[in-house]
């Protein structure tokens, strides 16, 4: 198990909340994309991600896990949650941010078909909406409601399974962070934050443990991971 989950899981009082990002796609591998709500699945890497999670919580596997019903999230959660009887549930609150029109599409075309609006974007990214599409605030008033109700649920450990864009916009309300910082906040595929819950009262412990030194790879990220002048944010 790894080190530092295991310390935790045994440590203390508190209900432990595993906030994780789903494993790894590929998507976007040939060319920097906005990928939010393409349902896309688990590569091979995805895949041993989840398992190493698996592996690592059977001792302690969490009482419920809440996943994003996204193909890439349920997949994540259902190979964690196999032969240990932990039921899944699906929460649309939990999706990644929705691109409109930008969505699929590589950062080059964007910028070459709106120009305007690609550069708006980087001066306010916190409140920019794409074309049909969702603000990160937007997408930050959705997620935190639902991760409220997920740590509701029964039991002293919980995992959520979601999105890059998603856990930081959850981490950014639990740190009091402005929502335009949410790219200080690295959120590599497959990795890892444990939150301590003490009557409602949540304490960071711990923010993007990777799966394993082969967790990282060497490709281009999702969109929740682009910063605002179409530069990769942190290595996935």
């Amino acid at each position: 198990m790894h080190k530092i989950l295991k310390s935790w899981l045994t440590a203390g009082h508190e209900k432990k909340i595993l906030l994780l990002r789903h494993g790894d796609t590929g998507a976007g591998d040939d060319e920097k994309r906005f990928i939010g709500q393409s349902d896309v699945p688990l590569n091979d890497m995805g895949r041993h991600q989840a398992h190493y999670w698996r592996q690592c919580l059977a001792e302690a596997p969490p009482a419920h896990i809440v996943s994003s019903d996204l193909r890439r999230c349920m997949q994540t959660a259902r190979i964690i949650a196999a032969g240990q009887h932990t039921p899944v549930t699906p929460q649309a609150g939990l999706r990644e941010i929705l691109l409109g029109k930008w969505e699929g599409m590589t950062f080059r075309r964007v910028r070459e078909r709106w120009p305007d609006a690609f550069e708006k974007r980087g001066r306010d990214l916190a409140h920019f909406r794409p074309p049909g599409g969702e603000s990160f605030l937007d997408l930050q008033h959705r997620a935190v409601p639902a991760f409220e109700q997920a740590v509701r649920q029964p039991g002293r450990r919980i995992l959520i399974v979601a999105h890059a864009g998603v856990n930081r916009m959850i981490l950014c309300h639990l740190l009091g962070m402005p929502a335009a910082n949410l790219f200080r906040i690295s959120q590599d595929c497959g990795a890892l934050n444990l939150i301590d819950d003490r009557a409602g009262r949540h304490r960071i412990v711990s923010l993007n443990l990777i799966p394993s030194p082969s967790g990282r790879r060497n490709g281009y990220p999702a969109a929740a991971d682009r910063r605002p002048d179409g530069d990769s944010g942190p290595p996935v």
